[in-house]
């Protein structure tokens, strides 16, 4: 099967959920800084949200580059991360509205099970083009990949003695996430 169909139903997907997010933000009901300043909880977990939607929608397009084709597998693990990507607006409004230890922790939840999600797709894509396909050879070893559900791990059970630490480590994977996988262009650019 060609990955075109797949590609394109993943990117209106994530365009979906990213609209979801936005329409959860309400404006302030007063025209003064102090409401503007209630609604900061809601916004910063917006943003964490949408940088983490971006790192997604960036290294599925990287890994999808890479791909020639798709089958059954592929499609079951990509919609697999798009079901708790998909849960994202809803993890967000929680943890906007009520920043706590558990809307923290179920925030972790899901960054646990996308990143797995996201591993899973991964894996079933070298399966399906091979140990020295172009997939294979860029990911490598894929530390980042494997540490990031690690650290969301540890987060969750640290949201119950403190919110704030958790949501640091969700800072700080999305920091080591945030600029682009580089390793599939890199393999493009040394194969021109």
């Amino acid at each position: 099967m060609h990955k075109a169909r797949l590609e394109a139903f993943s990117d209106g997907v994530m365009a979906v959920i990213i609209t979801i997010m936005v329409l959860e933000l309400k404006a302030p009901e007063a025209n003064n800084w102090a409401a503007l300043h209630a609604l900061r909880p809601a916004f910063l977990s917006y943003v964490l949200s949408f940088v983490y939607l971006g790192i997604y929608w960036n290294n599925h397009h990287h890994l999808l580059q890479a791909a020639h084709h798709v089958n059954g597998r592929i499609l079951w693990a990509n919609l697999h991360l798009l079901f708790w990507l998909s849960l994202t607006p809803f993890a967000t409004a929680w943890l906007g509205s009520s920043f706590g230890p558990l809307p923290a922790a179920f925030y972790g939840t899901i960054m646990v099970f996308a990143g797995i999600a996201y591993y899973i797709l991964v894996r079933t894509l070298i399966r399906a083009h091979g140990n020295q396909s172009m997939i294979a050879t860029a990911i490598g070893r894929d530390i980042k990949g494997k540490i990031s559900p690690l650290l969301y791990a540890i987060a969750i059970p640290l949201a119950f003695y403190d919110p704030r630490y958790s949501c640091a480590i969700y800072v700080f994977v999305a920091i080591i996430w945030l600029v682009p996988d580089k390793r599939i262009e890199r393999m493009y650019e040394s194969r021109d």
